[in-house]
């Protein structure tokens, strides 16, 4: 789509995003580019853009980007109930699923290298909320109760996850549920989701555990915080029976796929970022456990505290890795998947009674 060059630089990041869901993108008139007011307000500017971007993401869906398995008659439904051209209106739930499906695809067919690369990057930006956590619990808990520092300094929790995610770095909680669509539609197999998450965790755990060595240490000398409050914050993430964790965990997991979910749902930059923060906060205001983040808030007590052993910080990794994903997956991505399928044979049914009805009207 063309437009004028300060809206292209405006917009070129929701653009390239939008793009790999789009097929096929019919030609416009270029000569209509001088004629178009500009607007005074770049805020508008940005969220035109990003809705004109918005408009072609799930419209031109080719045979290629459907499983083999399926019909000819299920990928014309499909194409028709994932329409998505008014944009008075929120986008439809087709459209949302359909545009999960064709990033976690694209997903799919990066590099090795270049999935590691960007896990590891979240890794390291995702750190950024506990540093600031951390700091503001040492400041607040000299005038505070240590229960009501946390709950405050948990304010800051979504700073990192805002990053990440308008950033677009691959976090495993966030993209759990989005990159399991395409084994769950029969276009990729099991295989290579499991070979694709282990990268991703991977990235995750070495980003996180590298800021914890480097950052908090750093932030130990600068004085914004002490070995002791390393301590407190650790046992107030790892105070818990296991089983309480995980429970925590799976929620956690579901509150991230519908972060993820609500995200694609939004259709300008601000409105994803209010939503990240709403949803990452309440994570952080309940205490609930995150993997990559409580990766980064146990290994620094394991590195610089003194009550949290090795072994400690792996069983406590292993238990809420498994609850982030049973949440993301189980809770978001297969029910809403089997919810979008609903859809589809009830449109296939309607489209079925319409012909039946058409041909007895030809009859008489």
């Amino acid at each position: 789509m063309s437009q004028d060059t300060e809206r292209q630089d405006n917009s070129q990041a929701d653009y390239t995003d939008d793009k790999h869901f789009t097929c096929a993108v019919t030609n416009h008139d270029h000569n209509a580019e001088g004629e178009q007011q500009r607007s005074n307000d770049s805020t508008h500017k940005e969220d035109k853009d990003n809705i004109d971007s918005d408009m072609h993401a799930t419209e031109h869906l080719e045979d290629k980007d459907f499983s083999e398995g399926i019909s000819e008659e299920d990928r014309e439904t499909i194409k028709k109930v994932a329409n998505d051209d008014n944009m008075s209106q929120a986008k439809s739930y087709a459209s949302i699923l359909v545009e999960q499906v064709m990033d976690a695809k694209e997903t799919f067919e990066r590099s090795l290298g270049s999935l590691f690369t960007s896990a590891f990057t979240a890794g390291l930006e995702i750190g950024i909320s506990f540093f600031m956590i951390l700091s503001a619990f040492a400041l607040l808990s000299s005038v505070l109760p240590s229960q009501y520092a946390i709950v405050l300094a948990s304010l800051l929790y979504p700073l990192g996850f805002i990053i990440v995610v308008i950033g677009q770095s691959l976090l495993f909680t966030e993209q759990t549920s989005l990159l399991s669509l395409p084994v769950l539609n029969g276009i990729e197999p099991l295989s290579k989701l499991l070979r694709l998450w282990g990268i991703v965790i991977t990235g995750n755990i070495v980003g996180g555990c590298l800021f914890a060595a480097l950052m908090v240490g750093l932030g130990l000398n600068m004085q914004l915080f002490s070995v002791s409050d390393i301590d407190t914050y650790a046992e107030h993430v790892l105070g818990f029976a296991w089983w309480v964790i995980f429970g925590s965990a799976i929620l956690a997991g579901w509150m991230m796929g519908v972060a993820a979910w609500l995200v694609t749902s939004a259709r300008d930059t601000l409105s994803r970022i209010v939503l990240v923060t709403l949803i990452t906060g309440s994570i952080g205001f309940l205490g609930l456990h995150h993997s990559i983040v409580g990766n980064i808030e146990v290994f620094s007590a394991v590195l610089y505290g003194n009550n949290v052993s090795l072994w400690r910080y792996l069983l406590f990794l292993i238990v809420i890795l498994v609850g982030n994903t049973i949440g993301g997956v189980v809770f978001v991505a297969v029910l809403k998947n089997r919810t979008f399928l609903f859809q589809v044979e009830k449109v296939k049914e309607q489209t079925a009674s319409d012909k039946a009805q058409a041909k007895t009207r030809t009859v008489d």
